[in-house]
């Protein structure tokens, strides 16, 4: 009998374009941990891009066309610019040209892939459901888009049979995917410059989604939230529903929230399981966390595993994350959502109460602030104080008369009394003027503040 041909067949070094991203760098992970010769090149050099040369990457800083010379195949990120030289270079050799989404699904391939979809919570639900299933001695293969304390890195290599994974519903990358479990967290509009449409189109590709699932797969499905329990009957694969609604058939209650502790009981069709801890504030973290307990209890992982390894979850990069702790505190939060922004808030004020919190938000993207400047401005009345910074356009170009100054007004006109842009070379000099002892602030967005935040707490 012939040897067993490998994967990708004689395909051996890869290049990523923009290796540094939170969703590249776990993929080349895996595959420098399975014995591919991995290139890649960034704008700049981080401790994502260190961590993957320790393991054996060679790392670019800057895009030049000499990059690619010798790779067997080229892959990128959907918000890469078409002129990048690196990807033109790539295209003019003819060397394959594959989209992140598509090297995603062909690791998947590989094994039983759970994909964790939903417009908020995929990073968190990713990490739990490794947690749980780490716990349950499954040993999986996890890439998450965040850095999970327990793993040190953003991906967990697994000799397991399972793999899961972030299915990403921008662009409709997450129908490339081939997932045994799916998980909806949520439906809202956002990517609105991809579904051009609205609302109905996002759910449609959810539908697809899930639909994709073999017939003796699962969806599971957050019944709490309504633009999921709206496509539930278009759903041709059996579904478990979770929530706080008793209609659910995976339910929390009795929910008591401490500080970064949280805790509640469960229910599995009205037969209570046990306790669960978490070392997350706020309710949405809630949902997401029976949302791991479905894909648990679907693999015959016991309660008490389940259990173990969802309080043993020590955090995720920039998921409530707590930088500083002491005469005041300050947190590190991935929302660049209205939605994403209210969860963060609402567990602050319930896990901190009679604190003063202090919101520190950076838009991200002009398309996002246009369309949802308003939302902004009502979300931000939970906020005590809010700091506007300037909007963070990554891969768009400016849209003319879209500024912070659009989130500031909403909020005023809404009623707000204490907020204001603040350029961002004068963020943090204003940040500790504003700060007061006791004080709760919270820096927000999914573009560079996170950089502004650690510099000035790496001083404190």
């Amino acid at each position: 009998m012939g040897s067993r041909r490998p994967l990708f067949g004689q395909f051996r070094r890869l290049h990523f374009i923009g290796i540094g991203g939170i969703g590249m760098s776990g993929i080349a992970e895996i595959l420098l941990n399975k014995g591919f010769q991995v290139t890649g090149s960034d704008l700049s050099s981080s401790g994502i891009t260190d961590n993957l040369a320790s393991l054996g990457a060679t790392i670019f800083n800057g895009h030049k066309a000499s990059h690619v010379h010798g790779a067997d195949a080229v892959v990128y990120t959907s918000a890469l610019q078409p002129d990048n030289p690196e990807l033109v270079e790539a295209q003019r050799l003819k060397i394959p040209v594959i989209r992140r989404a598509e090297m995603l699904a062909e690791l998947m391939r590989m094994k039983s892939g759970i994909g964790i979809a939903g417009t908020h919570g995929k990073t968190t639900t990713t990490s739990m459901v490794g947690m749980v299933l780490t716990e349950g001695q499954l040993d999986p293969t996890v890439i998450v888009g965040g850095v999970v304390n327990n793993f040190n890195s953003n991906a967990k290599v697994g000799q397991g049979d399972f793999i899961v994974v972030e299915a990403d519903e921008f662009d409709r990358s997450f129908l490339k995917l081939t997932a045994t479990i799916a998980v909806i967290t949520n439906i809202e509009e956002e990517h609105l410059d991809i579904y051009t449409t609205g609302l109905a189109e996002i759910q449609d590709a959810f539908v697809q989604f899930a639909n994709t699932v073999p017939f003796y797969g699962l969806v599971v499905c957050c019944l709490d939230e309504p633009h999921v329990q709206s496509i539930l009957p278009r759903i041709s694969r059996r579904v478990l529903t979770y929530g706080f609604s008793n209609q659910a058939d995976l339910r929390a209650f009795d929910v008591e929230v401490d500080g970064a502790t949280t805790t509640f009981r469960v229910e599995y069709r009205k037969k209570e399981l046990g306790s669960i801890k978490l070392q997350l504030p706020g309710m949405h973290n809630v949902k997401n966390a029976l949302a791991a307990i479905g894909v648990g209890l679907e693999l015959e992982v016991p309660f008490p595993s389940i259990a173990a390894g969802l309080e043993k979850l020590g955090g995720i990069g920039r998921r409530f994350q707590i930088r500083y702790d002491k005469d005041f505190m300050v947190v590190d939060d991935y929302a660049h959502h209205p939605s994403e922004v209210a969860a963060t808030l609402r567990a602050a004020k319930s896990g901190w109460k009679n604190r003063r919190i202090v919101s520190v938000f950076q838009p991200h993207l002009y398309s996002r602030t246009r369309d949802f400047h308003e939302e902004f401005g009502r979300v931000f009345l939970e906020s005590d104080v809010v700091l506007v910074t300037d909007v963070y356009g990554s891969r768009e170009t400016p849209i003319e008369g879209v500024t912070a100054a659009l989130v500031v007004d909403s909020a005023s006109m809404f009623g707000h009394r204490q907020i204001r842009h603040v350029p961002k070379a004068d963020l943090i000099s204003t940040v500790q003027s504003v700060c007061e002892p006791g004080d709760v602030l919270i820096f927000m967005g999914a573009g560079d503040i996170s950089k502004l935040c650690a510099n000035w707490v790496a001083g404190l």
